[in-house]
């Protein structure tokens, strides 16, 4: 959840100047800008053009002939035509411009959460990210699509009508611009609360949304302990605090329309007045006068407009802030500039040397502390300890998820922080110990490991994981879809697929975190078969508690509080006694009765 104490510091930063980052996705499609400029344009000076017919009509009603009001009159209706006309334009070009960026942001700021390493979502929500992704660029979306032609027509309309109403009359005009000032310092001055509370409102909203993707993603555990009142409290707190915000907002923006409104509105019956006494003193016609009135009302109403837009403005620069936030966001992780590449065939040598490693989120308490290890191609190695030990610190770091603090990490002699994230990735396959179900179908989520599989590879990869007669056995076979996080398929099931997923992916090394822990022993002695014929030929790092998974690896290395404390074979590491034996008496007895 967004602190209010957070919220409150990147509101002081809040500026309109802050739209000016949406240029680099609105300059592709200057064509279709220019194109509702001018249509913009047309209609802002056709609009203005209208009351000086008003004006002939008024002031030749009873002096002219038939014939010279009937071409007044058709040229009016000419005039709304090509108002009509002009106006269909600018919106068919401003709300297509406006989706086409909107879409493009979208996908701008999808693409930059996505290349971000875990260290980013070890301060930001997942929900928060959603949020900003739809609610803000929806704003913004009202505002390219909206908003700004409004703004600019009425700027038009302002500033032509201003210059029309000095011709019209100088002295009635001096008198208009008087009550300028005093439209302008509410606008200011209500205007930044505004903007502070817009950004608060959507800080609300965009916590509302992670508190919600956090319950809903763990509905069944909330379920499973009562916690659905506690649960629907802490979400009502949030979005009371978001209405709450939106509520102020709402009120602040309230009374600055009626000042603004009010204030002008009075300036205009006052000119009005004194105008009407010109007309009647003679150096003023009846029509000059309609004509100055009527631009004095859209003067005035373009000023009203313009407030309210304002408001809307500040709105979506705040939504700007929050996306170029993202899209600013600095990675923890960054590929090299020249980055270096392995040489084809990839042996799968992995070397840590002297590392040293602290989670982010826990800078005090080492995950690994000065390790140094070897693991030659093709040799398989079990990592075992008690939990915190650092054996999944060890699967994240040869992924490059996270960055050593100190030493190096090497993929066939050449240090991960050498090449790029993609390079040395592709050579890795992992089956995590919370395996990872899309939704989507059973053949889909195989696929993920090599998007060109064929289907032939992908039933061969799901026989080998033990769950082609699963799979086989659903409504649709290899078709059949899987439901959000897989909840159509048992623990075990899912982890067979994330195995089939590894074993299509076909990569020179391959991770295991607690790879059959959700397994029956039926299951995963069809599956070790599986990972043991894949192992022969790749190198593998297990991290397991299943004796039955330690004994056959070629070396077991024993973690203990993030250090390597003994490193060999199963039978020699019993012989030591020590953190082994007292693990293989505890922890692996279920997989001695597997044996």
């Amino acid at each position: 959840m967004a602190s209010p104490n957070a919220t409150e510091d990147r509101q002081k930063s809040k500026r309109l100047g802050a739209l000016a980052r949406l240029w680099p996705f609105l300059s592709p499609y200057r064509p279709l800008l220019a194109g509702a400029i001018i249509a913009l344009v047309l209609t802002a000076c056709v609009s203005l053009v209208l009351p000086m017919a008003v004006r002939r009509v008024v002031d030749n009603f009873e002096t002219g002939t038939g014939a010279l009001l009937n071409q007044y009159f058709a040229a009016a209706l000419g005039i709304a035509a090509l108002l009509a006309l002009g106006t269909a334009l600018r919106y068919a070009l401003v709300t297509r411009l406006g989706e086409r960026v909107v879409a493009d942001i979208r996908m701008a700021v999808f693409n930059r959460v996505l290349s971000l390493s875990p260290v980013f979502y070890e301060r930001v929500m997942t929900g928060e990210v959603l949020s900003r992704i739809t609610t803000d660029t929806t704003l913004i979306l009202s505002v390219i699509g909206s908003s700004i032609s409004i703004a600019l027509r009425n700027l038009l309309i302002f500033a032509g009508g201003l210059v029309l109403m000095l011709f019209t009359s100088l002295k009635l005009t001096l008198m208009v611009l008087m009550i300028v000032p005093a439209v302008i310092v509410p606008i200011l001055t209500l205007g930044r609360r505004v903007r502070r509370l817009s950004r608060e409102n959507q800080d609300w909203i965009a916590a509302s949304s992670g508190s919600a993707s956090e319950t809903l993603l763990a509905v069944q555990t909330v379920q499973a302990f009562t916690h659905e009142a506690i649960s629907r409290a802490a979400f009502a707190e949030v979005t009371e605090k978001s209405f709450d915000a939106a509520r102020r907002r709402i009120w602040t923006r309230a009374v600055m329309t009626a000042i603004v409104i009010f204030l002008v509105f009075t300036g205009i019956v006052g000119v009005l007045w004194i105008g009407a006494w010109d007309v009647r003193a003679g150096s003023m016609t009846v029509g000059s006068l309609v004509q100055f009135v009527i631009y004095a009302v859209m003067v005035a109403g373009a000023v009203a407009a313009l407030s309210e837009i304002f408001g809307e403005l500040q709105r979506a620069a705040g939504a700007t802030e929050r996306l170029v936030e993202l899209l600013d966001a600095e990675d923890a992780i960054a590929d090299p500039e020249t980055p270096r590449t392995l040489s084809e065939p990839v042996r799968g040598e992995i070397g840590f040397h002297d590392v040293s490693f602290a989670y982010p989120a826990r800078p005090e308490i080492a995950a690994l502390d000065d390790v140094s290890l070897t693991v030659a191609p093709g040799e398989t190695v079990a990592l075992v300890g008690p939990s915190g030990a650092g054996k999944t610190t060890i699967i994240q770091l040869i992924q490059r998820f996270y960055e050593p603090d100190r030493g190096e990490i090497t993929l066939d002699g050449v240090a991960l922080d050498a090449m790029s994230r993609d390079a040395f990735r592709r050579h890795i396959a992992l089956v995590p110990q919370d395996p990872v179900i899309f939704a989507a179908s059973a053949r889909d989520n195989i696929r993920f490991g090599r998007p060109e599989a064929s289907d032939a590879e992908i039933e061969a990869a799901a026989r080998a994981a033990a769950a082609h007669e699963f799979i086989t056995a659903l409504p649709d076979g290899y078709d059949s879809w899987l439901g959000e996080r897989g909840v159509m398929l048992s623990g075990g099931q899912k982890q067979r697929i994330a195995i089939a997923r590894a074993i299509l992916r076909d990569a020179p090394v391959l991770l295991l975190d607690e790879a059959t822990s959700a397994l029956d022993a039926e299951s995963e002695r069809a599956v070790q078969a599986a990972v043991d014929r894949l192992a022969e030929t790749r190198t593998t790092i297990i991290v397991a508690h299943r004796l039955a998974t330690v004994k056959k690896a070629d070396r077991i290395v024993v973690m203990d509080q993030g250090r390597i404390a003994a490193i060999g074979t199963h039978d020699a590491l019993v012989a030591e006694g020590g953190l082994y034996a007292r693990l293989a008496r505890l922890q692996f007895t279920d997989g001695i009765a597997a044996e």
